[in-house]
């Protein structure tokens, strides 16, 4: 016959002070009507661990332990006083005057003596649980609802042992059974925590004893359900203070609720499940603070859902490593060497052992190092002083990872998605542990990676989103249009493609700003401007490459040769980096090859896209074609948007120094029009261009026509634009020679793997490609073996924030993609 009992358990922070108990209260009066409750308490917040204390404090001959039990008992009335009407509190009173005077009787004995045993201790630190006990049963009646409450000691008989009870079910199920006969309420409140000895000695079922003695409730009255009431809001699938992501998890089974308690999450303790498991109870974990959330189900199977239910690491790890010769083939070795850390107590948490049999490693608590290490040496001394083992190593500081989940069985390649993960995130792996469960997959790592390796294979499984935390650097014209496009897109991406783009620091020549999360960026220039921070890049970066985080990346959104330095060293600590910025890829070979050479070894990626063509795409299409097996015969291109503009418009109707004035003062031009006009701004991205099909091309190697006059390449910017008019003609020249042929004028930049490189003005019939520019468009003819004689033309506007942002954009979500990410 199916039982009407439900179990709920309070803890301590849900019944803290009368407001609490109200709310437990309303809590129990709004679950199912039609069934009997128990409603398993702990002792009011504070209260077991101040117990405790007055039994130190009286041990050390401090009287104030008198004042101190005086306190209690005043925080006690207090809620009784308000949590009950006048005429009903006395009675209450009365009894916790009572308790309060065995208490202080005990401690005087103890004041004396100086002295106590376990069993005093816990006698008094048991007194906790009946008084919350009482207080909620009393409170419960005062609002007109039936209820009763029950000294679990006379129920529960247990045989205590160092570190947990066995519990005596045979003579507690009869216990049961005569008080159900006596039991006139369908609401009973019962102490958690305390039970009685075979011999009637009051005592406590140690750590966790409240959840435990809920489980032994709920499996004593047969209940349907066991509903943990806690300060979250179910078990989640990491620690949310290292993984700000983490979920709450629906259903898990008893095996992963086990799994994920070891390695610390915070949910019901292995042991405390025990006798609900036996009876196949189902599990709730619901938060006392916001009882609508639907809570955590821990039952006996998990349900179908993601194949990896939650992660953890435990801390404070040392991994021992024990290898030798001597120990392959040799029947026995792991036997004598678990068996001499099991004589001296030492908990093994990990084992890996290789196949050859050569050697042994596991984890334990640093705690226990030494001790294990000597033990192993007297253990194998015979061995090692015939070098049939040698060595026995410890190595320190380190953690566990571990992903848990009952489906991984059914999924094959969860753990290479796994060590991927820690892979991409530069964590390094000391030792793999997989029982044939496949229930959890476990790694020792660095203790100084736990938080990114947590954050990293949190972020692979999808139980949060693909999380890059990003550091810009320049906030002008295409740093601040990059960083608007990024703040309409954020939500999105997120919601929609799982890319979690967390802007954590903005970073200009006067100042920068810093986020631990990452800012909405609704309000970025804002921040930007009321910073009052100086600009310090060491510490940005270093803010920017937080460990919590599994990947970082900086966008270099200025110009700044002395940034470009900088990347080979962010590469090498593992820091991706996207850039419209010329300057790197442009220096000296040696500069180049090592910028190469960085980011394939530290498996980052820099990605560059926007050196040239803006947001064209002109870099991946070359290096698709080279990829792929084609041979570049020439590459031929008007690469300058500023100066594509200027031949675009230049027809006679205005002088070429008027147009020159129009682009600079539309912001087409750099402040000094010479910067565009010279031709190095087209001859750096034909390096740029050369280099990805294997030229060994310096900057100087390139042949340059400037369109600036020789006069006029020095003195100030006034000077330059004030004697420009002086060479109108000589354009108008050019312009009606070109229009005598029925050509144009473009100045275009030319890569030969034969001839080298160019940078020069030429003429085109008006039916060839380049004369349909408009605007700012680049075009770019690519002539491979493949494409010939039509050649490849890639054609786009190559010049303004928009195009330049959105070009830096789109390689971000490329590097989300490579990094795991689904857009």
């Amino acid at each position: 016959m199916t039982s009407t009992w439900v179990v709920h358990k309070f803890g301590g922070t849900s019944l803290a002070d009368a407001k609490r108990y109200r709310q437990v209260a309303a809590i129990l009066r709004g679950e199912v009507k039609d069934r009997k409750k128990a409603i398993v308490v702990s002792a009011m917040h504070g209260v077991t661990d101040a117990l405790i204390e007055l039994v130190g404090l009286a041990k050390t001959g401090k009287e104030v332990y008198l004042s101190c039990a005086d306190a209690l008992k005043a925080r006690h009335v207090a809620a009784i006083e308000s949590l009950l009407p006048s005429e009903r509190r006395q009675p209450l009173i009365d009894a916790l005057e009572s308790d309060f005077k065995d208490i202080k009787d005990v401690l005087r004995g103890i004041y004396l003596s100086r002295t106590f045993s376990d069993r005093t201790l816990e006698f008094i630190s048991g007194h906790g649980e009946l008084w919350s006990a009482q207080v909620l049963s009393a409170h419960l009646n005062a609002t007109e609802i039936a209820s009763s409450w029950l000294d679990a000691r006379t129920l529960f008989i247990v045989e205590p042992g160092d570190t947990a009870v066995s519990v005596d079910w045979e003579r507690t199920k009869s216990r049961t059974s005569e008080w159900l006969k006596t039991v006139k309420t369908d609401w009973v409140v019962v102490t958690g925590f305390i039970a009685s000895t075979c011999d009637g000695l009051p005592t406590t079922l140690k750590r966790n004893g409240s959840d435990f003695s809920a489980s032994i409730l709920g499996k004593l009255l047969n209940a349907r359900i066991i509903t943990i009431w806690t300060d979250v809001d179910g078990v989640m699938s990491a620690d949310p203070r290292l993984v700000p992501e983490a979920a709450v998890l629906e259903y898990i089974s008893y095996q992963e609720a086990t799994e994920l308690a070891y390695f610390g999450a915070k949910v019901i303790h292995p042991s405390t499940m025990a006798p609900a498991i036996e009876n196949k109870i189902p599990i709730w974990i619901r938060n006392t603070f916001n009882p609508s959330a639907p809570g955590t189900k821990i039952h006996n199977k998990a349900g179908n859902g993601r194949s990896v239910k939650g992660f953890a690491t435990v801390d404070g790890m040392v991994l021992i490593n024990v290898e030798g010769t001597g120990m392959i083939g040799v029947p026995g070795v792991a036997n004598r060497l678990f068996g001499a850390l099991r004589d001296v107590g030492v908990s093994v948490v990990m084992i890996s052992q290789a196949s050859s049999e050569q050697s042994i490693c596991f984890a334990i608590p640093e705690v226990q190092a030494d001790l294990a290490r000597t033990t192993l040496e007297r253990a194998f001394f015979a061995e090692l002083h015939h070098n049939q083992i040698q060595m026995i190593g410890v190595t320190d500081n380190c953690s566990i990872v571990a992903a848990v989940g009952d489906n991984m069985v059914d999924h094959p390649g969860i753990a290479g998605k796994f060590f991927s993960a820690l892979g991409r995130a530069q964590v390094n792996i000391r030792a793999i542990a997989q029982g044939s469960s496949e229930r959890n997959i476990s790694a020792v790592i660095d203790r100084g990676d736990s938080r990114k390796a947590l954050r990293a294979v949190h972020a692979a499984f999808y139980l949060s989103n693909q999380t890059i935390s990003i550091g810009v650097i320049g906030s002008g014209l295409i740093g601040g249009t990059f960083i608007d496009q990024l703040k309409t897109q954020m939500e999105t991406l997120k919601k929609e493609f799982k890319i979690d783009l967390r802007v954590r620091g903005i970073l200009n020549s006067k100042t920068m700003v810093l986020s631990e999360k990452g800012r909405s960026l609704e309000n970025w220039r804002d921040y930007i401007k009321n910073s009052g921070v100086s600009p310090d890049l060491e510490s940005f970066v270093a803010h920017v490459q937080a460990d919590h985080f599994p990947h970082a990346a900086i966008v270099d959104c200025t110009a700044s040769a002395e940034l470009a330095a900088h990347y080979p060293c962010w590469l090498k600590r593992g820091i991706h980096i996207i850039t419209p910025n010329k300057k790197a890829n442009t220096g000296t070979m040696e500069f180049y090859r090592t910028l190469r050479s960085v980011s394939r070894d530290r498996n980052c990626h820099y990605l560059y896209e926007t050196t040239v063509g803006a947001g064209l795409p002109i870099i991946s299409t070359l290096r698709d074609l080279i990829q792929t097996g084609d041979e570049v015969l020439e590459i031929e291109g008007v690469l300058s948007g500023t100066i594509s503009y200027i031949f675009n418009t230049f027809d006679g109707t205005k002088p070429f120094s008027e147009i020159v004035q129009d682009a600079r003062s539309k912001g087409y031009t750099e402040p000094d029009p010479r910067e565009d006009l010279s031709g190095v701004d087209v001859a750096r991205k034909l390096v740029i261009l050369a280099r990805e099909i294997g030229l060994d091309l310096e900057l100087g190697d390139v042949r340059v026509e400037s369109l600036v006059p020789e006069l006029l390449r020095d003195g100030s910017i006034e000077d330059f634009l004030h004697g420009l008019p002086g060479h109108d003609s000589a354009m108008m020249d050019l312009l009606n020679r070109a229009r005598d042929r029925d050509q144009v004028i473009r100045y275009v930049g030319v890569v030969d793997p034969k001839k080298g490189c160019a940078v020069q003005l030429k003429n085109y019939p008006r039916s060839h490609v380049f004369a349909r520019t408009s605007g700012s468009d680049n075009i770019v003819a690519f002539k491979t073996h493949r494409y010939n004689p039509q050649p490849l033309i890639v054609q786009g506007p190559g010049a303004g924030p928009a195009v330049t942002a959105g070009g830096v954009f789109a390689d971000l979500l490329r590097l989300a993609s490579y990094l795991g990410g689904s857009a």
